[in-house]
């Protein structure tokens, strides 16, 4: 059955249902958005998840300086995730807010090339420095708002790797950067003859639990730090700043090391995938999200806890963001730019995080899924 075949959601539909005796009128009253704007094959429907808020949290930009109260969609099947998110947010706001820094790296694309040797890998290589205007002015030929930053690259023969950097204004950016990235690679072969062997070769990395984006970052670092009083947290949180630690060093160090995890955290994922789904971004994206780390010291008898994500790839146009519904989700946050969408995620994670360990520094984990999650 070629589905590709047919000119709409609906006939595909009734050509699924008549070939599987089943009826769909669930995933078909779901779609509700324009089908000329959707970017899904074979499209038949839609399906949904629950859209939850946490909030308000208090947020204090150290980009802008600014202020604000925002809430917090977060699109998921897990119970007691968004109460779980919501009581951060209640102990972030009772604590004077949560402070925030992001800073842009770029959205990358790592092309491959193949190289006869290694005299040409490293004719290569000076070519590259030496041409960057030239190379600029193949890769923004593409778009009007892409910027190329920088590239980086390896050398494994008989194969050349390069990581290029881009600024892609409000979007996220992927598309963008894989049209520009052909463009050069079209550059490349007409000056030099030697031969793009892919677009992507996993050095961007892309979509995959990797350390170079780790270290590296990938789209945007993001930083969020907040320091609890005793009073908030025996009296929001049902805990100490000492039962916290000791949860966090065991959990996010001590067993992160002993699995050999790349992430010191206790569940960015929960928190991003969640965000990603409300606000309309490429849900494997959300395996960069997961990558970070999880700070906490005792001061006194406060708690200072602050989350640090690498790699956060978001945006607030193109994509997902198109649809009406991840509009609204995205109005429901305040944020009218990328930064200001992820300062909201960093808040949201951090919120995550604390009231993960919290819960089970005062061991009701199991009873909060009990009584929310069954």
């Amino acid at each position: 059955m070629k589905l590709h075949k047919f000119n709409s959601a609906d006939q595909r539909r009734y050509a699924l249902e008549k070939k599987l005796g089943l009826k769909l009128e669930k995933i078909k009253s779901a779609l509700i958005e324009d089908e000329s704007k959707l970017h899904c094959e074979n499209l038949i429907g839609a399906t949904i998840l629950p859209l939850g808020v946490a909030g308000p949290l208090k947020l204090v930009s150290l980009n802008s300086g600014q202020k604000r109260l925002c809430f917090v969609p977060l699109a998921t099947t897990e119970g007691a995730l968004v109460a779980s998110v919501n009581r951060g947010c209640k102990a972030i706001s009772l604590s004077g807010g949560v402070k925030v820094f992001i800073e842009k790296v770029g959205t990358t694309r790592g092309p491959i090339f193949y190289v006869k040797n290694l005299a040409e890998a490293v004719s290569f290589k000076k070519w590259l420095t030496q041409n960057q205007s030239k190379i600029r002015s193949a890769l923004e030929s593409s778009s009007n708002h892409l910027k190329f930053l920088k590239f980086d690259y390896q050398i494994m023969l008989p194969y050349f790797y390069l990581r290029l950097y881009f600024d892609t204004d409000q979007a996220m950016g992927m598309n963008m950067v894989t049209i520009a990235t052909e463009k050069l690679a079209e550059l490349i072969e007409k000056e030099l003859d030697i031969r793009c062997v892919s677009v992507s070769g996993n050095f961007c990395i892309d979509k995959k639990p990797a350390y170079l984006n780790f270290l590296s970052g990938r789209g945007l670092k993001v930083w969020a730090e907040i320091e609890i009083s005793s009073a908030v947290l025996k009296q929001v949180l049902k805990t100490s700043a000492d039962r916290i630690f000791s949860v966090w060093l065991s959990k996010n160090i001590g067993g992160s090391l002993i699995s050999g995890s790349l992430g010191y955290n206790a569940h960015f994922a929960n928190i991003v995938s969640a965000f990603f789904a409300a606000v309309g971004q490429d849900l494997a994206h959300t395996v960069e999200g997961s990558l970070g780390s999880t700070s906490a010291e005792i001061k006194g008898e406060n708690l200072y806890f602050s989350i640090y994500q690498p790699a956060v790839m978001l945006g607030v146009l193109g994509g997902g963001t198109k649809l009406q519904i991840k509009q609204e989700a995205i109005k429901v946050t305040g944020a009218k730019t990328s930064q200001e969408l992820a300062e909201v995620l960093a808040g949201a994670v951090l919120a995550g995080e604390l009231s993960l360990l919290a819960s089970l520094a005062e061991g009701s984990l199991a009873k909060a899924h009990k009584k929310l999650g069954r």
